[in-house]
């Protein structure tokens, strides 16, 4: 790959060109922006308003094998080792999931109704107009965060809820220390515990102690792998995303019967879930003792989101 000059608009307009026949034109020329932005603080505007813009020999080899990386299938928030959430800044990496728009949408509803306000039906956390009524806001409300991965519902809720107490639980160890990392650079307190929702072995998280469980476990069943890009199946933690399609809601039914022993009375989960199992999700929450269970539509409107009452 070599582009005809170092002008910022040539680099720009080659290298969206070979990501073109990988990512269709829109998203390429997305990608190039983002790169231009995160690696040399250039967006549109500026190259608007100094058209001979031009990189030096070092930045233009920076997005050479940035742009290679892409034409491997890498995610750009692997290569440039972030993400934006909720308005902050998380730490990503192979270790831990790419935070997704629909788990950002349950993080803002779950924010509403802490901070107790009623929303319709229609709530889109992207609608700047909300219909809200407001009511009391609880106090020092625990949080519980099954699975944190990167951290990024945790610390959301940590920033965006200031009187909250919240505790962040995953299996992989990799993960925890980039949540730790990106707690710290968000400027939140949440408590970090290593443990396995399939085999928990923290007794101390079972007294009853928790207003709310909130998780986004692995629910991607093994044979939709072949619906999924390559970008996924290749570079994030499988893990955290596949379950057998013999038992697809074993981490449901397992932090159910978790949230049983770890909730206050009246005391909420609140769930991403695969939209083929809406109805069976409200099953299994009848089953286990959970009532006024809700499906919440997201953007796209799909089952994605699950609430229910202990």
């Amino acid at each position: 790959m070599k582009t005809s000059s170092n002008l910022v608009r040539d680099c720009r307009k080659y290298y969206a060109g070979e990501l073109e026949k990988l990512y269709g034109s829109d998203e390429a020329n997305a990608l190039i922006m983002i790169l231009l932005e995160h690696y040399f603080n250039i967006d549109r505007m500026k190259i608007a308003l100094e058209p001979d813009l031009r990189l030096s020999e070092s930045e233009l080899l920076t997005l050479h094998f940035a742009v290679k990386e892409l034409l491997k299938n890498k995610p750009v928030q692997y290569i440039i080792g972030e993400t934006e959430f909720c308005g902050m800044k998380f730490c990503v990496n192979e270790n831990v999931l790419i935070p997704r728009p629909e788990t950002e949408e349950m993080v803002k509803s779950l924010e509403l109704k802490v901070k107790g306000y009623l929303y319709s039906p229609s709530f889109r956390p992207d609608i700047e107009r909300r219909e809200m009524v407001a009511e009391k806001s609880p106090a020092n409300i625990s949080i519980l965060d099954i699975g944190t991965g990167s951290g990024c519902i945790a610390i959301s809720l940590a920033k965006l809820i200031p009187d909250s107490d919240v505790t962040a639980v995953d299996v992989s160890e990799k993960a925890l220390e980039v949540a730790k990392k990106n707690a710290e650079a968000n400027e939140v307190s949440v408590t970090f515990i290593k443990d396995d929702i399939l085999n928990p072995q923290n007794r101390d998280l079972l007294n009853g102690q928790f207003d709310i469980i909130v998780s986004n476990p692995p629910y991607v069943c093994e044979s939709e792998k072949s619906e999924m890009r390559a970008n996924v199946l290749d570079y994030e933690p499988s893990t955290a995303l596949f379950v057998s399609d013999n038992d697809p809601l074993i981490f449901y039914r397992k932090i159910l019967e978790f949230a049983q022993k770890a909730l206050k009375p009246n005391g909420e989960v609140w769930f991403e879930i695969n939209e083929k199992y809406g109805n069976e999700m409200l099953e299994l929450c009848h089953k286990m003792r959970f009532k006024h269970s809700e499906i919440i539509k997201d953007f796209r409107d799909r089952d994605r989101i699950l609430k229910a009452r202990l």
